[in-house]
């Protein structure tokens, strides 16, 4: 598969810093948080929350041995790449940047400050690594996935809880890069299940609605939504408009079904974020980050929403072992598939 690398902006300068884990002085640290989102966005300040919370328990206190910088785009691609540069010039000993436009900014901005990720996509795809077992350079940290072929157990799943399901619309974010070796998955997958697939893009929640109405105007029996920082952050526009046109829609992130969707199949994202806080842990007790292996995640777990399957007709969808309430959840470890102990 031919791989590319793609940049943010144009005019960009890469620049240079000393090692700043060596320039602090001992046992006390400043660190970058660079996000896309808004720290007003519930979700993302939660996943920050969860990071910090879990360097306490390494022992990192904010305002006693640590500084966290935190730095909030607000969405403004512009505000991201200038706050990458101002945690560099504060000569930051690590900067967290857990999705790929953060990631991107990051890897702008410095080649020498190491670059922590939480929820990557396609990192070798997109030139932040060389490998998983051998970064190679300054960046490491956590894909959000186990890779491509999840999409394709998210059709499969949606699938066996649908059972007139022949034709699904994907709903895909088209701002974010490295999603595309996912929406092949899917549709190699698609045609394997005997399912017509079709894709509707959006980029703002503007376009939402449109592409809603395409997926219905395809026929679609239910929607696939792509994962991405921001499907996760408009989830809820995305499960009302589901609801709206009464289509089934499995998601990525469990997040998804706790807005009201029906189901997801993935990664718990919180976990990624805290191990990540293990990842800045290891560099600032002298780690280099071209030697620390990319992790995937090994544990994945299949929710499912009781309340909205029971709205939608899907009757044969009942409580596991364990469930409890309007929700049931399955786990699974490594690459075997999620709920088998499910209905």
């Amino acid at each position: 598969m031919r791989r590319r690398t793609f940049l943010i902006g144009t005019g960009a300068v890469i620049l240079a810093a000393p090692l700043a884990v060596d320039a602090q002085q001992a046992g006390t640290y400043r660190i970058g948080f660079l996000h896309p989102s808004s720290s007003s966005s519930a979700v993302d300040s939660t996943y920050a929350k969860v990071f910090e919370q879990e360097l306490n328990a390494l022992g990192y206190i904010n305002g006693k041995n640590l500084t966290i910088e935190y730095r909030w785009a607000d969405g403004d691609t512009g505000r991201l790449l200038s706050s990458a540069a101002d945690l560099v010039q504060r000569q930051v000993a690590v900067i967290v940047a857990p999705n790929n436009p953060a990631i991107v900014a990051a890897k702008l901005a410095t080649s020498t400050i190491p670059i922590v990720m939480a929820i990557a996509v396609d990192p070798i795809g997109q030139g932040f690594v060389a490998s998983f077992a051998r970064p190679g350079a300054n960046i490491t940290g956590l894909t959000w996935s186990q890779g491509p072929e999840v999409a394709g157990k998210n059709l499969e799943l949606l699938k066996d809880v649908v059972p007139h399901l022949s034709r699904v619309g994907g709903l895909v974010d088209g701002t974010l890069q490295g999603i595309a070796a996912y929406t092949r998955a899917a549709t190699e997958a698609a045609e394997k299940l005997r399912l017509s697939l079709r894709l509707a893009e959006f980029r703002t929640t503007a376009d939402l609605e449109g592409a809603f109405r395409a997926i219905v105007s395809q026929g679609a029996h239910g929607v696939y939504v792509f994962g991405s920082p921001l499907t996760n952050r408009y989830r809820r526009e995305i499960v009302a408009l589901a609801a709206k046109h009464r289509l089934p829609d499995v998601y990525v992130f469990r997040e998804g079904p706790e807005a009201g969707g029906l189901m997801s199949y993935g990664v718990g994202i919180s976990d990624l974020y805290r191990r990540a806080a293990s990842y800045v842990d290891r560099i600032l007790k002298g780690a280099r980050p071209a030697d620390l292996p990319i992790e995937q995640p090994t544990k994945l777990e299949l929710v499912i929403n009781l309340k909205t399957a029971k709205a939608l007709g899907l009757t044969t969808i009942t409580p596991a072992a364990g469930g409890s309430g309007d929700r049931v959840t399955c786990s699974a470890w490594g690459r075997e598939r999620a709920g088998t102990a499910c209905p």
